[in-house]
């Protein structure tokens, strides 16, 4: 099993290739991000303590945090998940990784060192690696430098020598442009930001309330002509009930005229009556008065 073990404060690394099993068990069925005592490898690594920050098998599958297994397993994996770059926006793809828990099949382990021991260890403790690039944010350049915020940063930005051209001579630096850096042009600029957000919110509520007022202005107008319109076709409704009112009452008397009155030398009128119809009852018939039945078929022929 190889051993990538890395010690951040000296920004240097090294890679240990470990044969015997016996060393490297103690890894066994441990998890990633896991603390261990690096005794049994070797004398040198007494005192120290590492930290599994992952690994691969002898095919090459990645170790995922949060897959609680030893063996390989295939997830289907989207955006934002470790082990995994999309090439299309919501692409989706299942791949196979191995799970964070140190097994057998492991044939690389990533350690990095919490805490050093007595001894150093060679090519990894006893070196520093200058960092390439330094800092770039205010805030990390004032911590790097101890510097308080009276200091001027600009001043301790780390700046990268170029490799020269053929043909030139002149030497050529680079330094990093400096992010959240507190200058009185970005405090007016902030000023200004903050002015012109005051001023739109004040403007807002201007154009509101004038809004406001003319619609009340609106409603006020359409509610009085509505009234308008209503009270003339009331009056409207009131001088015709009054103009209908007199034309029925010549017309009642017109229509209802006196009838004439009888004097006593008129003759009183005959009343004709209908004669009454006559009652048609039947009397009854006797015996000796009935019909005498007509003989019948057979009693003929004898006769």
């Amino acid at each position: 099993m190889k051993l990538n073990i890395s010690y951040p404060p000296s920004g240097s690394q090294k890679c240990i290739d470990v044969d015997d099993e016996k060393k490297y068990r103690i890894f066994y069925d441990k998890r990633i991000s896991q603390e261990v005592e690096a005794d049994a490898l070797g004398d040198q690594f007494k005192g120290y303590v590492v930290k599994i920050m992952g690994g691969n098998d002898k095919q090459g599958f990645p170790m995922k945090q949060g897959v609680l297994t030893n063996t390989r397993v295939r997830l289907l994996m989207g955006d934002n998940t470790t082990c995994y770059r999309p090439r299309r926006s919501g692409e989706r793809k299942r791949k196979s990784v191995r799970g964070c828990v140190v097994g057998s099949d492991i044939a690389a382990l990533h350690l990095v060192i919490v805490k050093k021991g007595p001894e150093e260890i060679p090519e990894l403790t006893d070196k520093y690696v200058p960092r390439r690039l330094g800092p770039k944010r205010a805030s990390k350049i004032r911590k790097l430098f101890n510097l308080s915020k009276t200091d001027d940063v600009r001043k301790y930005v780390i700046r990268r020598e170029i490799p020269l051209k053929e043909g030139k001579t002149k030497k050529r630096t680079k330094a990093p442009k400096i992010q959240r850096l507190v200058t009185p042009q970005s405090l007016q600029h902030k000023r200004a930001r903050l002015a012109v957000k005051k001023n739109r919110t004040i403007r807002r509520r201007e154009e509101a309330a004038e809004y406001a007022k003319l619609l009340a202005q609106r409603n006020k107008e359409t509610k009085e002509k509505r009234r308008a319109a209503l009270s003339s076709k009331k009056e409207a409704r009131l001088s015709a009930k009054k103009d209908a009112a007199p034309a029925t009452k010549t017309a009642a008397t017109t229509t209802a005229k006196p009838a004439p009155v009888a004097t006593k030398a008129a003759a009183p009128a005959q009343k004709t009556t209908a004669p009454a119809p006559a009652k048609t009852t039947a009397a009854p018939v006797k015996a000796s008065q009935q019909p005498a039945k007509a003989p019948q078929k057979g009693q003929a022929k004898k006769q």
